[in-house]
């Protein structure tokens, strides 16, 4: 199950954008750098069972039976699946900044249109 994070957790309070930009940030770094970790550990994993498997049939199983053993093992299954997880949460959070990054465009574009129309009145 993904991790479901609302944006009404960076909704108003006193606290200004940058610091809550700063916040989600660091979130969003911590997520980008686990599910990177899982990318970039998959081809490892997969050459690991690759290897147990050729071990265990005592070198009697091809590169290729071996593979397709490897990628419909449980473990490898579970691999790819939390590593698209970990990718869907640090997507998540990229979209709050995005999201924290546009609030502040909006403020200031309002603040200058009341500036504007302060000195046409």
């Amino acid at each position: 199950m993904i991790n479901r994070m609302p944006m009404r957790e960076i909704r108003r309070t006193d606290e200004p954008v940058s610091e809550k930009f700063r916040l989600v940030a660091l979130k969003w770094a911590d997520a980008d750098a686990a599910a990177s970790m899982l990318e970039e550990t998959k081809t490892v994993l997969l050459q690991e069972l690759k290897t147990r498997f050729i071990g265990e049939s005592n070198d009697k199983m091809s590169e290729a039976q071996a593979e397709c053993l490897a990628k419909t093992s449980t473990e490898y299954r579970e691999h790819v699946t939390n590593m698209c997880k970990a990718r869907a949460v640090a997507n998540r959070r990229k979209v709050q900044l995005e999201y924290l990054r546009m609030r502040h465009s909006e403020w200031q574009s309002s603040e200058a249109n009341s500036r504007i129309e302060r000195k046409m009145s």
